[in-house]
């Protein structure tokens, strides 16, 4: 009897101590999340360097920089459902030591075909981790009112990562090799194993039924051949090439192939009913409509900065940081916004001021405009965080427990999905609009060089320059023109599309409900089988 009541009273002991910790947890998680995030942009300043050092052909310095987002966007659903079963604290603390091994190996890599490799298993790494992170942010914070504040921290976080990898990595460069980009890597790992270990719990689904092997490798080859197809169309392949409708066509087949399966399954590998709840679909539509609008407009304004207003690199960065900025106060003011308004009116608003940035930026041209430029920024980054933010929660929140790895996967899959397919799409609005602005000829210049022009604005400048006088002079002029024709149509196409996420944004629930959230459950001790939390 009294050890009975001691046994209790050390495991209530600990359940105080777990809720205690949870704001240490979320730094960890935060912490890897935070890597994963530089990693996937680190490597673009350092892009010049690597070539003039490792030599790549065309093909494997495209791999070396697309590899990581390949294979993670690939690999999610695989491991966030992995998670599920075998435990999340498990795939977390892996994914860290196989980040830790692959940064080390990328950074010493003395070839290209080494670096490719390192970076596919750092894919792999990211796969595991980002899942994870929010799964298990899911269970440490049971009460949504906390959770929801979780995710903002987590999700300015993930800002912060976005901007500070290509800044860092410029720093690094500056002092240090190109190997250095990794090798900061490896000692937030070293300390990230043992702190994740200690005071991370461990969490699993019901474990109901075997875990699907051949569903995760449908998965996750249907969406390596989606996420493969979507990048060549967002770099400019043809359409019609092989290399291109291949890859596309062999994903929509196996992503066809698993939803059936999954459909058939008794315990199936990620549960399709979720997708019957209105917030629950609706918020993975709203995330990619979002990403979709986000990582195109990106794309274009910093080839905007750049060649139309001749700003370097650096200054380029810099203008871009007012974006992150509103980003990270949207997300840190997310979770008192959501109580307030509610899930809807918040993604709807979102999507609106978002919406109003954009068409705001319509008015820039060939002279630099600071302010329209920073309050156009700011507006953005705030109004596609606050989206986001408020879409994310309610995915997750909408989740049942022992679905949150495959959920959170489904959320990050469809994040990176917006973004390639946001590259494809607004990249062809733009080549449209601003080809037959230059190849329909330009006076005193040959049709042959207006021709090569239109293909793309840094091509343009080229001919320009070989042509000189006034031809080239002339050239130039024409094709800074209709760039920036061809980024004003970008940018009404970006607004219908951030329009049309508001009225999606309707289907979501009007309140912020919070009734039948329980407290977490007694967690086991770390050697039991797994530790429920009941939500």
């Amino acid at each position: 009897m009294t050890g009975t009541t001691t046994a209790g009273a050390a495991l209530r002991r600990r359940a105080a101590g777990a809720g205690a910790n949870r704001w240490v947890v979320l730094v960890v998680l935060c912490v890897s999340l935070l890597l994963v995030a530089v990693d996937a942009t680190v490597l673009h300043v350092a892009v010049p360097a690597v070539t003039e050092d490792l030599r790549p052909g065309a093909i494997e310095l495209l791999w070396i920089v697309d590899v990581y987002p390949l294979v993670c966007a690939s690999l999610l659903i695989l491991f966030g459902t992995l998670g599920d079963r075998v435990g999340r604290r498990r795939i977390l603390l892996l994914g860290y030591a196989l980040f830790g091994v692959a940064s080390a190996l990328a950074a010493l890599a003395d070839n290209a075909q080494v670096l490719i490799a390192a970076r596919a298993l750092l894919g792999v790494g990211g796969a595991m981790i980002m899942p994870a992170t929010l799964s298990i942010l899911r269970q440490v914070f049971p009460d949504r009112r906390e959770r929801a504040l979780a995710i903002g921290i987590w999700s300015a976080v993930a800002a912060v990562g976005a901007a500070v990898g290509p800044l860092l990595g410029g720093f690094l460069l500056e002092h240090f090799w190109w190997g250095s980009v990794f090798l900061v890597n490896i000692p937030l790992m070293l300390v990230s194993l043992p702190v994740g270990r200690l005071l991370l719990p461990e969490s699993k689904g019901d474990g109901r039924g075997p875990w699907d092997v051949v569903g995760a490798l449908m998965a996750a080859a249907g969406l390596f051949g989606v996420v493969l197809g979507v990048k060549r169309l967002g770099g400019g392949e043809p359409v019609a090439s092989v290399f291109t409708v291949l890859p596309l066509m062999l994903g929509a087949v196996l992503l066809t192939g698993f939803v059936r399966r999954q459909r058939r399954r008794t315990h199936p590998l990620v549960d399709l009913e979720m997708f019957r709840r209105p917030a629950f679909s609706t918020s993975v539509g709203c995330i990619v409509l979002a990403m979709l609008a986000l990582v195109g407009l990106e794309l274009i304004a910093a080839q905007y900065l750049q060649l139309v207003l001749g700003l370097s690199p650096l200054e380029t960065g810099l203008r871009l940081l007012p974006l992150t900025f509103a980003a990270m106060a949207a997300g840190l003011a997310g979770a008192r916004m959501l109580r307030r308004f509610g899930p809807r009116r918040m993604v709807c608003a979102g999507f609106c001021l978002t919406a109003f940035a954009v068409v705001l930026l319509t008015a820039l041209g060939r002279t630099d405009n600071c302010a329209l430029m920073l309050a156009g920024f700011v507006l953005l980054g705030f109004g596609l965080e606050t989206t986001l933010f408020g879409a994310y929660e309610s995915m997750l929140s909408e989740a049942p427990q022992d679905q949150a790895g495959g959920a959170a996967a489904i959320g990050e899959t469809s994040y990176q999905l917006g973004a390639g397919i946001g590259i494809a799409l607004l990249g062809t609005v733009m080549n449209a609009a601003y080809g037959p602005g230059v190849a329909g000829g330009v006076p005193g210049v040959p049709s042959s060089a207006s021709a090569a022009a239109g293909h793309s604005l840094g091509e343009a400048y080229e001919v320009a320059a070989q042509l000189g006088g006034p031809a080239g002079v002339a050239l130039r002029r024409a094709a800074g023109d209709a760039f920036v024709h061809g980024l004003h149509v970008t940018l009404v196409v970006s607004a219908g599309l951030l329009l049309l996420g508001a009225v999606m944004a309707l289907r979501l629930p009007r309140v912020m409900q919070c009734e039948g959230e329980e407290a977490v459950s007694v967690p086991a001790p770390r050697d039991a089988v797994e530790s429920r939390v009941s939500v």
